[in-house]
């Protein structure tokens, strides 16, 4: 962290919620560095750790001024937990960056080998002569007509003309960073960010804008935007044998990384041990699955010419752990039976992405179809975390009784297009508000308040 953080009167739920919503983005911008092979996206992690550390040392000031007495420490404390360990996160996810900006060795040709449902993240300036400057995300209809999203905006960190410098590294030809490690340690241009844009939030010249998309669609909206042609890195011949098997593996510890965290969230707000419990298996599978991995990289250096130029690998696999032992950090005081604390439930509700939990009633649209056939995710902009089966879908071993909590049955996280939802299943999600009002619609339950 660079210069000095001074104690002002800040709201703690406020700043938790953005240190949720931030860490959050971290994890998917930092793998999504490391399988695209793009410093300019790892840059905007490391921004973003900037961020992260003025956040939770303000958060750390705040409670430590609203502790005057034991009574008020004990409360406390479990916010301090939670504080931390989003701190982790923001910490491995900068550290799983510098994979890419430094030179400790990745395979060149992870991009080639990536699954087909991988989409591309890139990162590009908007400049004042794109016909999106000045226009609302609404008017522009950028997801719509193009089928690219604006995950994040950083602004006022870029250029705002053509003619400007590039303000950030970009991604060469090669496939190579065209940073080094020096250039790693400079500190990124400062900004305001903008998590989980909405339909009214409009676009500023000197934005920064993250992009998500298919490849070929991302291209001409990074173009669109900066007035500059977007050069990926070219795809390289693999020349390990079984290279999909580690890329397969990077990206399902992306998955699980986000649905653990998704989920430790989910425990706090809700205050639920099912939820709590499966965050611990997540943390276990990680476990496991961190120990496969690493075991691959060790066989392929025995394979290659340079052993070191896989030594980013290891590291990877190392800050994974790092955050699903961050996610049970979160979920502890629930499955220790210590309750949470309300302002951390209010930050987790009130955060830019909201997570809800939601039971299909019988006769709704969801009951007795798949997740796939109602297009839930495209309709709604919801994302299905996790799904609790009755014993009555033949899905779960529980008795389909309800602990009071709402917590029995089986859990099932990330749950694909072919789930099926049955009357009396629990699912949780995160989204929008607005999507989170159309899912509750779907699924006939009237209980939600999102206001």
């Amino acid at each position: 962290m660079t210069g000095s953080v001074e104690y002002e009167p800040v709201s703690v739920k406020a700043v938790l919620a953005e240190m949720k919503d931030t860490a959050e983005l971290m994890i998917d911008l930092s793998y999504s560095a490391v399988l695209f092979g793009s410093p300019a996206v790892a840059e905007e992690v490391l921004a973003l750790e900037d961020r992260m550390d003025v956040l939770q040392m303000r958060a750390r000031m705040s409670l430590l001024v609203a502790a005057r007495s034991p009574e008020d420490a004990e409360a406390l404390a479990p916010v301090l937990a939670v504080v931390g360990a989003t701190e982790k996160i923001s910490d491995a996810a900068g550290d799983i960056a510098k994979v890419v900006l430094e030179e400790i060795g990745l395979p060149d040709a992870l991009r080639s080998v990536l699954p087909e449902a991988v989409e591309t993240v890139a990162r590009t300036d908007l400049v004042s002569e794109s016909r999106y400057a000045g226009r609302s995300l609404a008017d522009v209809n950028l997801e719509t007509e193009t089928g690219v999203r604006i995950i994040a905006i950083r602004r006022g960190g870029g250029r705002a003309h053509e003619n400007d410098g590039a303000s950030t590294p970009r991604d060469d030809e090669s496939g190579g960073a065209s940073t080094t490690r020096e250039a790693a340690k400079r500190p990124a241009s400062r900004g305001d960010w903008l998590l989980n844009p909405d339909r009214d939030t409009v676009l500023q010249a000197g934005d920064v804008l993250v992009l998500r998309g298919p490849d070929e669609q991302l291209a001409a909206v990074s173009e669109t935007a900066s007035g500059e042609p977007y050069e990926p890195p070219a795809d390289v011949e693999a020349g390990i044998d079984d290279l999909e098997r580690a890329v397969d593996a990077i990206v399902l510890m992306k998955n699980v990384s986000e649905v653990a965290v998704d989920l430790a969230y989910g425990a706090v707000l809700y205050d639920s041990t099912a939820l709590a419990e499966e965050v611990a298996e997540l943390e276990a599978e990680v476990d496991a699955l961190e120990s496969r991995f690493e075991a691959w990289t060790l066989r392929a250096a025995a394979r290659v010419d340079d052993p070191v130029s896989l030594r980013g690998l290891v590291h990877l696999a190392g800050s994974t752990e790092v955050i699903s032992d961050a996610a049970l950090e979160i979920a502890e005081g629930v499955l220790r039976g210590l309750g949470t604390h309300p302002v951390v439930a209010e930050a987790v509700f009130e955060s830019d992405e909201v997570v809800v939990r939601l039971e299909v009633a019988t006769g709704s649209e969801l009951a007795g179809s798949t997740l796939g056939e109602h297009e839930v995710a495209t309709e709604t902009g919801m994302r299905v975390v996790a799904v609790r089966h009755t014993a009555a879908d033949g899905d779960g071993d529980g008795d389909g009784s309800d602990d009071g909590d709402g917590d029995g049955g089986e859990w099932e996280p990330s749950p694909g297009p072919t789930t099926t939802l049955h009357a009396g299943d629990v699912f949780v999600a995160k989204g929008t508000r607005a999507g989170a009002e159309r899912l509750a619609a779907l699924a006939g339950d009237d209980s939600l308040d999102v206001d």
